[in-house]
């Protein structure tokens, strides 16, 4: 069995008074995070999950409230935990300068510190399939600000299939990558507002018939949909939201 746990599910704002964005992928081989943004420790720290058994941490774009929470995270791992296991951090293309970059700028430069862990760092070009971690992973292009190099992947854990959308506007092949997944996590920003680098829940549910998935969940929740968690015809998922596949 794998098991879903939603750490953050917010949009860059916060909105509805919720954390930003991180899902837990727990499978047979391991744990993954999907995205790591700003709010993560909090979020684990509250839900009782200790950041040691984050195996791998998997970045969808280089938008703070998607990838800006990992220099407190290696941070803790090393003042808090005493971390000795490796950490695997995987994303587009340029991942550890970004992350190091960032690190630099918040103060906390992973050079400046000697891990007690290993820290390795992996590219994952869109349209690439590798093994990452516990999981085989498929990369996908997502029409997101291309400046934050945005993607979307499929994850296999070995007994179940999660589907990521990441940030992105619609496109025609969105629904592909959802096919046979038995968990589809949908961003679904806006209610009705049109925008090229998000989706609304008008155009999804316009097009919910294309999506042949097992489950379809929607998260990156702003204000407006954060006002309409539980009461969409699609399902809505919320901070501390656990799905077992």
């Amino acid at each position: 069995m794998s098991e879903v746990v939603f750490i953050g599910t917010s949009d860059a704002f916060g909105a509805g008074g919720r954390r930003q964005a991180a899902v837990l992928l727990r499978g047979r081989r391991g744990t993954m995070l999907l995205d790591c943004g700003a709010t993560t420790l909090t979020g684990l720290e509250q839900l009782g999950i200790p950041r040691d058994e984050v195996d791998t941490i998997l970045v969808s774009h280089f938008h703070g409230d998607h990838f800006s929470g990992i220099p407190l995270f290696l941070l803790a791992a090393l003042y808090q935990d005493g971390r000795r296991t490796p950490l695997h951090i995987a994303g587009p293309p340029e991942i550890e300068r970004r992350v190091r970059a960032l690190a630099d700028a918040m103060g906390h430069g992973i050079e400046d510190h000697a891990h007690s862990f290993p820290i390795r760092f992996t590219e994952i070009p869109p349209g690439a399939q590798q093994e990452v971690g516990p999981a085989h992973v498929e990369s996908f292009a997502t029409r997101h600000q291309l400046e934050a190099h945005p993607q979307g992947y499929r994850v296999d854990t070995g007994n179940a299939v999660v589907s990521y959308s990441g940030d992105t506007g619609w496109f025609d092949g969105l629904p592909r990558i959802a096919a046979g997944a038995d968990l589809f996590i949908c961003e679904c920003t806006l209610h009705q507002q049109a925008l090229d680098f998000h989706l609304n829940l008008a155009t999804i549910e316009e097009h919910r018939e294309d999506f042949d998935c097992g489950r379809m969940m929607l998260t990156h929740l702003g204000s407006e949909m954060s006002s309409l968690r539980g009461r969409c015809a699609i399902e809505t998922a919320d901070d501390g939201l656990v799905v077992r596949l």
